[in-house]
């Protein structure tokens, strides 16, 4: 019974034993588990059978006797929450009238280090990581009906949150960007335009880099 849509549980000890059992009975019920623990490789493999199954995992190293590590799998939680739960719970209230009516667009704002990971972000690229998948999953499930589902992950944007880098963080930061030069919004409404179109109707499950050629893959 799928009870637990749209709640994130934080299993501790998850990579074996108790903990990955109560982890992959949270994931059948429909949570999305942040597993913990400090065998990173064991935990991979737990975060692997429950997305396999179709559900959703992020993995995070939390060691239970270091109250630092134990403030950073928190965070992760709450990280999870904004960039994952949320576009979750809001397609699922919105896709019902999209199945009704066969056709719907559906584009979710992902990120280049959700790609790519980076370091000091790892919550972060987690989320947005998670996102891709989930973007990936639902394309699939309502393709049918006539619905698109991607995904737009766009680099370093000029945005009220990069406007307080330095000039020389700016020049830093473009001097690993190909076209050398940040993104700006337009970049990315322009995009989302294009998906959310007629002419993109038999683009679906995609995820499109929109970050100035930082990462090609």
């Amino acid at each position: 019974m799928a009870d637990l849509e749209g709640r994130i549980a934080l299993v501790t000890g998850a990579s074996q034993g108790i903990g990955r059992a109560v982890a992959l009975e949270l994931a059948r019920a429909g949570a999305t588990l942040v597993v913990t623990d400090i065998n990173e490789v064991k935990l991979a493999d737990v975060a692997a059978e429950i997305v396999a199954a179709g559900g959703k995992a992020a993995p995070f190293r939390l060691d239970v006797s270091s109250e630092e590590s134990i403030h950073a799998g928190a965070k992760a939680v709450l990280v999870l929450a904004i960039n994952l739960t949320g576009p979750f719970l809001l397609t699922q209230a919105l896709l019902r009238p999209m199945i009704r009516n066969r056709w719907g667009r559906i584009v979710n704002m992902a990120s280049i280090v959700g790609r790519a990971g980076q370091a000091g972000q790892v919550n972060y690229s987690a989320s947005k990581a998670g996102l891709i998948g989930l973007t990936k999953s639902l394309a699939r499930e309502v393709a049918s009906r006539g619905i698109t589902v991607n995904a737009i992950a766009p680099g370093f944007i000029e945005t009220p949150m990069t406007a307080v880098l330095t000039e020389k963080q700016v020049e830093t930061m473009a001097a690993h960007i190909p076209l050398g030069r940040m993104g700006t919004p337009q970049d990315i409404a322009r995009a989302v335009k294009f998906l959310a179109s007629d002419e993109a109707s038999y683009i679906t499950g995609h995820v499109l880099d929109l970050n100035g050629g930082m990462l090609m893959v």
